[in-house]
């Protein structure tokens, strides 16, 4: 056989607007390079199953080339879309370098054209739209949350679904996000006052399941005296790109950034409370979207990415700017275990979180910068689900090593799978925040302290 180059072929793509992008022929020799220059590399052999799987199918076939269709997809399914690998690549795009490796989303064109050719299974069409879901099961949430504790129903499930019998699920909560803001509001479409102007992209999984992190940002934001326009949203995307239902996650993508470029157009940042979804705007959107049919919106998803802000990152750029309060009146106080999820990890725009706990008195976050294993809707895959929780062992003890009553993460997700492993609950860093600036938010009182000083450490 021929030396597979290592320089980027004629197929490489990753905009599925480029009808390069559905070529078979074409993914075949990216997979090929790619595959090759990773098994050469092994820098990742710590990550997901993807990489140990397509090693130890190399030595035995001798060359990527030899490996058969059913290799390839078990080297592709074992690909949980958490980007650490293209955050230690050495060959990427955004280090500059002429290879211009990205396995994840290599991973993800594949998965779109192979459902493209086989269809797509109920399973991931549900999990691939959770506001669907979402918005059913929010009118009877207590059926619906007494209906997934119920084995016999859970059986079924895993039966029908393929939807693993043990995996813990998120609660549904009523009213949702969206219902609570529009009483914030008044119905309006920002709050009445404020100086600092910012979106709050609540996400589909606070709006649905786990509200109350999107009334403490709101709290946050609002103490902070900023404008906060809160205009409906959907799905960021994720899990039906991760799916590849790649239709859908364009439509949502779409859907979201018409409904935030106005406000980004008037200068409004977008403040996202979940790292997978800040990711999704600032990363994938750009090239979702990049359809030289719609320039528009190609133009406008650009600007919404350049806008978008994780919620940690968006509150220490206020207090770079001296406007971050910090008159708290209760702490946590001593160790704090604070997880740093893989999607925030990825933007590179550091553990603002953390660093924003740190200027509450007496409070020392321990950082644990491990994934997790939840990864998505990847956990909850009856083929996946035991996996998950050995990918998430060193997190798990991580966290507990921390010795920390209070145990945070900005992933939702992440917070549910270690309430799974480790029967704790997690609070979103922005929750400890919110707590703190009230005087019964945690037991033990600030100190008071003289007018002008400080909290704790940056």
């Amino acid at each position: 056989m021929a030396e597979i180059r290592y320089a980027p072929t004629d197929g490489l793509t990753s905009n599925p607007n480029d009808p390069k992008y559905w070529d078979r022929s074409a993914l075949d020799k990216e997979i090929h390079r790619t595959f090759d220059l990773c098994n050469g590399c092994r820098m990742c052999f710590k990550y997901c199953q993807a990489f140990p799987t397509l090693f130890d199918a190399v030595e035995q076939a001798g060359d990527v080339r030899r490996l058969p269709k059913a290799t390839v997809d078990r080297v592709i399914d074992g690909c949980f879309q958490c980007k650490l690998c293209y955050t230690t690549c050495p060959y990427t795009e955004k280090d500059g370098h002429e290879f211009k490796l990205d396995f994840p989303r290599l991973v993800l064109r594949a998965n779109a054209i192979r459902r493209r050719e086989q269809g797509l299974p109920l399973r991931e069409k549900l999990l691939a739209d959770p506001d669907r879901v979402g918005a059913i099961a929010t009118k009877t949430p207590a059926l619906a949350n007494w209906a997934n504790r119920q084995p016999v129903h859970r059986v079924l499930m895993e039966k029908l679904l393929g939807v693993h019998r043990d995996k813990l699920l998120p609660r549904f909560e009523s009213p949702t996000l969206e219902d609570w803001l529009t009483e914030q509001t008044s119905g309006a479409a920002e709050t009445a006052t404020g100086t600092h102007p910012v979106v709050l992209f609540g996400t589909c999984f606070v709006n649905y399941n786990n509200p109350e992190i999107g009334r403490a940002a709101f709290r946050v934001l609002q103490h902070n005296d900023c404008k906060i326009a809160c205009p409906s949203n959907n799905c960021c995307g994720m899990p039906a790109l991760d799916g590849g239902d790649m239709p859908l996650a364009i439509a949502q993508a779409r859907a979201n950034v018409e409904r935030l470029v106005p406000w980004v157009e008037r200068g409004y940042k977008v403040a996202v409370v979940n790292p997978t979804c800040s990711l999704m705007l600032r990363s994938e959107y750009p090239d979702l979207l990049d359809d030289p049919k719609r320039e528009t919106l190609a133009v406008a998803a650009k600007k919404v990415a350049a806008a978008t802000r994780d919620l940690g990152e968006f509150l220490f750029e206020l207090r770079q700017t001296g406007h971050f309060k910090e008159d708290f009146k209760s702490t946590p106080a001593g160790p704090v275990a604070y997880h740093a999820p893989c999607h925030l990890r990825t933007q590179s725009v550091g553990f603002r979180g953390r660093d924003l706990m740190r200027r509450i008195p007496q409070v020392q976050p321990t950082l644990v910068a491990e994934c997790c294993g939840h990864d998505g809707t990847w956990a909850m895959k009856v083929e996946h689900f035991e996996q998950s929780i050995e990918n998430g062992r060193k997190a798990f003890d991580g966290m507990k090593e921390a010795a920390a009553e209070t145990w945070t993460t900005e992933c939702p997700l992440a917070a549910l799978q270690f309430r799974q492993a480790c029967n704790r609950e997690v609070l979103h860093p922005v929750q400890v925040l919110d707590r703190a600036y009230r005087a019964d938010g945690f037991p033990t009182p600030v100190p008071q302290a003289p007018t002008g000083s400080k909290g704790g450490d940056a």
